[in-house]
């Protein structure tokens, strides 16, 4: 299986011949990235903000089968139960042998049956940025308490790409100990790597 972080909180998962791509951002939305021009079998989208749910810059081809369970569950992009920004899906994917995660723009400590769900994941890609999210503590924080096995951090900025408001990586970095930084936009499962990897996005 290989995980493609096209940029921001856009990723292609792909397996089989079969891809899903998450939270397409619209062109010119997130400073930085170029505009995302992908092929897939199906896009899910987080929520509805104009920097997650373009699907439109996603072309279907459907012409595999399916080799996931995917499971969603409904949270909050903010920490006053959606008031402030509204909801929320995280989404599982499961091949039968990993499990990962999407969290979209989680903006607070999952409910705990959702913790319960997202136990052991063999693969997290989690918001660290701040601001719109919950920040690099915070993502340490649910890591740590889900025992997930991998880590891709997403929806930060650097000097090259992503909004001014939010943070980088470092200090969700700092809180998890380090990082692998990949000079790479893939990430091959096959690896069996563990720890946090941070990727370099594909449209950057």
């Amino acid at each position: 299986m290989i995980i493609t972080w096209i940029g921001h909180s856009c990723f292609k998962i792909e397996k089989d011949g079969y891809s899903i791509v998450f939270d397409p951002y619209q062109d010119e939305y997130v400073p930085g990235l170029k505009p995302v021009r992908e092929e897939a079998d199906i896009v899910i989208c987080s929520h509805e903000h104009g920097d997650h749910s373009a699907r439109e810059c996603v072309s279907i081809k459907e012409d595999a089968v399916c080799p996931f369970i995917i499971t969603q569950m409904d949270s909050f992009h903010d920490d006053k139960e959606g008031e402030l920004r509204g909801e929320n899906k995280i989404t599982i994917t499961d091949d039968g042998n990993i499990r990962i995660a999407h969290f979209g723009d989680q903006g607070c400590m999952p409910a705990e049956e959702i913790v319960e769900e997202l136990m052991d994941l063999d693969i997290a890609l989690i918001p660290v940025g701040g601001h719109y999210t919950i920040d690099g503590k915070e993502a340490a924080e649910i890591v740590k308490r889900i025992n997930a096995k991998t880590i891709i951090p997403m929806h930060f900025k650097t000097e090259e790409f992503g909004f001014d408001v939010i943070s980088t990586v470092d200090d969700f970095v700092n809180e998890m100990g380090g990082a692998e930084y990949n000079s790479d936009s893939s990430y091959d499962t096959e690896s069996g790597k563990e720890g946090v990897i941070v990727l370099k996005p594909k449209n950057a």
